[in-house]
């Protein structure tokens, strides 16, 4: 009887699977993988990567990759370079239908591409707005307007479905105003609530139901909860689908991003972002810490986290 996937996502060290990565995709609590540039030196390879895994597994798991263009594109060589989105928001403010035609293209190439390779969901678009001091953030970003980044974003999105790819917005509520860099510190944003809803979070609101997977960010919001966002019930649970009626899946980033260590180790950071509402939790970079976490783990997994997941999987 092949393995449902868990709530884990793990990743591999190199461009081929070791017996140890082989036999920690078999454990139940694995649910995905994500790739990198380390695991990518052409489109055969990939390919063969990204089946091998699935073997590996012996049942449905999800493959995944940050592809969004510009300096966050895994996948270089016999792939279509994509520009940043900010490029398509500064065609936006020439030309706003020939931006909706390019977005909507960056998104078919990008799901055709990928999903030749054997990839289920890329992380993209990210919707944080260029806010301008966010320097992980930057020219990732489409806009400062949150209406032409919805708009920018539907249309990468339809791109996406249109080819059959899995995407995800990033990073709920809003990333695009704290300076501090989640991989390195925590960032800190001081904004109340009905400013960040109204403004950096109105992409979630307006895009509803093409979204199929969200990604809150490791950034504070001291004025709305005492958690980071990825680890707040009253985030994931109370605005995030209640208030705005989100249904799709939830993926945590990474946490072993030093964001993440003010929550503890890395069970309990897997424990409060799966407490929170997360249906899926990323261990990257870390091989270690991912054998600490499935050895230790707790999940008992649900049918709306199933039917969530299944849109996403490829095969």
């Amino acid at each position: 009887m092949s393995q449902r996937p868990g709530p884990v996502v793990v990743d591999v060290a190199g461009a081929h699977l070791s017996a140890a990565e082989s036999e920690r995709l078999r454990h139940p609590l694995v649910g995905g993988v994500i790739l990198f540039a380390r695991n990518f030196t052409d489109r055969a390879q990939v390919a063969e990567l990204t089946a091998a895994i699935r073997a590996a597994r012996g049942g449905p798991i999800l493959i995944c990759v940050d592809h969004e263009g510009g300096r966050v594109q895994r996948f270089r060589e016999g792939f279509t370079p994509i520009a940043p989105m900010r490029e398509l928001g500064l065609r936006w403010d020439a030309d706003p239908m020939d931006a909706c035609r390019m977005a909507l293209e960056c998104g078919i190439t990008i799901g055709r591409e990928l999903g030749a390779v054997g990839i289920d969901l890329s992380f993209t678009p990210v919707l944080d707005l260029d806010h301008g001091p966010s320097g992980v953030i930057g020219d990732r970003a489409f806009h400062r307007d949150a209406r032409v980044v919805a708009l920018l974003a539907g249309r990468l999105m339809h791109g996406l479905l249109l080819a059959g790819m899995g995407n995800c917005g990033k990073h709920f509520p809003g990333h695009g105003w704290a300076h501090a860099d989640s991989h390195h510190e925590l960032p800190v944003d001081e904004r109340d609530l009905a400013t960040l809803i109204a403004d950096d979070a109105a992409p979630y609101r307006w895009l509803g139901g093409a979204l199929l997977s969200v990604m809150p960010a490791h950034v504070l919001y001291p004025a709305v909860d005492d958690r980071p966002a990825g680890f707040s019930r009253r985030w994931l649970q109370d605005i995030l689908r209640r208030r705005l009626g989100f249904r799709g899946l939830i993926f945590s980033d990474d946490l072993t991003m030093e964001a993440a260590a003010s929550v503890g180790g890395i069970a309990a950071r897997a424990d409060a972002a799966l407490g929170a509402g997360c249906d899926m939790v990323l261990v990257c970079n870390r091989p270690d810490l991912a054998d600490e976490l499935l050895a230790g783990l707790r999940w008992r997994r649900g049918r709306a986290f199933d039917a969530r997941l299944a849109p996403l999987l490829r095969r």
